[in-house]
């Protein structure tokens, strides 16, 4: 049985329903209640967990991974926040960690097809008990590969609804190397080793039997990727770099460089064309390098080859240059899928079509992991969002028996992006309705600072966040390792 990595938690189990072989971890859930499956801990999973009446519904809460939102990790690494935990603390009592696979379903699709119709999943917890000796097999039969397998005794996971939130995984276009060498921004995970790198870089670089050139090396921080997630990276290392860094290693600072790559011909190529030159201009007064129309042909350990360049060594490589299809959204054969993105198709009320051109009424798909058949969106948070706030009112229509025929609707918010010294840009150029509007400066960074503030999910939060802002703010972010 080939199994993917992806964790599933609950507190609500009907022991009756439930294979005699499986672990059994609570009963508590009423027998009226209809259990929903929730699959994904992103903006997606996250927002509908959090938003359904779960006094009605049975719950169970899927995350592959400590996840946090990708776009609130690029200051991560950077903010030096120890509370990476807190954004998943209000639901975590919803929860149990597991590890979600497919049935056998590479050995035969139709037993997968089988699941879907018994509305049943085969799971494998992420941790396993001291008895449990043996682990999950590797995943095969897919382009991309699991980070995380799974341990310990499989079990199932009955559902009554069940809505797919998987998110997608680093597109690395199969370079060699990169996935041995190079760091993500998709999950908790990755921000706390970007910032551990980072710190080993300048510490590294202090030894006194190093060279100049040997310390340019370590210190030369290389991103591939010039989408909005690149550069707002690009922009709070530079941020670092010249406050707390140039503090602590003021010789060492000054070696340093930031290095932005892509293969496009300019950065940030969804905004508009004037507010991607204005970020252009002022990277380049910055000092960060911009490497566009640059390809990279392989990554090895503390160097890469780029095609226009030749090698060039670096003390950390952050790669994000796009989405590849999740593993479990690869192998489920059951559902129809996009041509290019190989994302699940869904209609306008955001159900799965299948195979034969059926809509599933019990099986929804949002955010990166499902794209709307009639009207492609981009996958964005903002997507992901507006979708998920879509099926809580759905779902809490459908528990209470009222009916719910409003197809999704995606409003443009517009379009943000961080560029360092409290500066960004903010597009609505493009919007179809509303005010169409662009922006760029410290009325941009504003704006940029409210989004992130009006999107803290509980009062802790949004007293804790400023709090640490200003933290920062005054005291400069933390160095210290934890």
């Amino acid at each position: 049985m080939s199994l993917l990595r992806h964790t599933v938690r609950s507190t609500y189990y009907h022991p009756a329903r439930v294979a005699s072989n499986a672990r059994i971890f609570s009963s508590s859930a009423s027998w009226s209640k209809q259990r929903l499956v929730v699959l994904g801990s992103g903006w997606g999973g996250y927002e509908v967990l959090r938003g359904v009446d779960k006094k009605r519904w049975g719950s169970s809460f899927s995350r592959r991974s400590t996840r946090l939102r990708a776009r609130a990790l690029t200051s991560g690494p950077i903010k030096m926040s120890p509370s990476f935990h807190q954004p998943m603390l209000s639901i975590s009592h919803h929860c149990w960690r597991a590890v979600l696979s497919e049935h056998s379903s590479f050995v035969a699709q139709s037993n997968l097809l089988e699941d879907f119709k018994q509305k049943v999943l085969t799971c494998m917890p992420a941790t396993h008990l001291p008895s449990e000796k043996y682990s999950a097999p590797p995943v095969q039969g897919t382009q991309s590969e699991t980070q995380f397998p799974g341990t310990g005794t499989p079990f199932t996971v009955r559902y009554d609804k069940l809505v797919i939130a998987v998110g997608a995984y680093a597109q690395t276009f199969n370079v060699p190397g990169v996935k041995e060498y190079a760091h993500f921004l998709k999950d908790v995970r990755d921000a706390r080793a970007i910032r551990t790198r980072i710190l080993d870089c300048f510490e590294q670089a202090n030894q006194p039997v190093l060279s100049d050139i040997q310390r340019r090396n370590l210190l030369n921080f290389c991103i591939v990727g010039g989408g909005p997630t690149g550069v707002e990276f690009a922009a709070e290392l530079h941020d670092l770099l010249h406050t707390e860094i140039e503090r602590h290693y003021p010789s060492l600072a000054r070696l340093a460089r930031i290095t932005l790559y892509d293969v496009a011909p300019s950065i940030l190529g969804s905004f508009d064309r004037s507010l991607s030159i204005w970020a252009e201009e002022k990277f380049r007064r910055d000092g960060i390098s911009l490497k566009t129309r640059h390809h990279v042909e392989r990554v090895e350990k503390d160097k890469m080859f780029v095609k226009e360049q030749g090698e060039v060594p670096f003390g950390l490589l952050v790669w994000s240059t796009g989405l590849a299809p999740n593993p479990l959204i690869q192998s489920i054969d059951y559902i129809e899928k996009h041509e290019r993105s190989q994302s699940l198709l869904t209609n306008e009320h955001l159900n799965v079509i299948t195979k034969d051109g059926r809509i599933d009424p019990d099986v929804w798909a949002i955010g990166d992991a499902a794209i709307i058949k009639t009207a492609v969106l981009p996958a964005t948070a903002q997507v992901a969002n507006q979708k998920a706030k879509y099926m809580v009112n759905k779902l809490n229509s459908i528990v209470k028996e009222r009916e719910h025929t409003k197809p999704f609707k995606f409003h443009d918010l517009g379009s943000l992006a961080y560029l360092g010294d409290w500066k960004a840009i903010y597009d609505r150029s493009t919007a179809e309705t509303g005010f169409k509007a662009k922006e760029s400066g410290r009325l941009a960074w504003l704006l940029w600072r409210s989004a992130y503030f009006t999107m803290t999910l509980s009062i802790r939060n949004k007293i804790l966040v400023p709090t640490y802002w200003f933290l920062n703010w005054i005291f400069g972010r933390d160095l210290t390792r934890f």
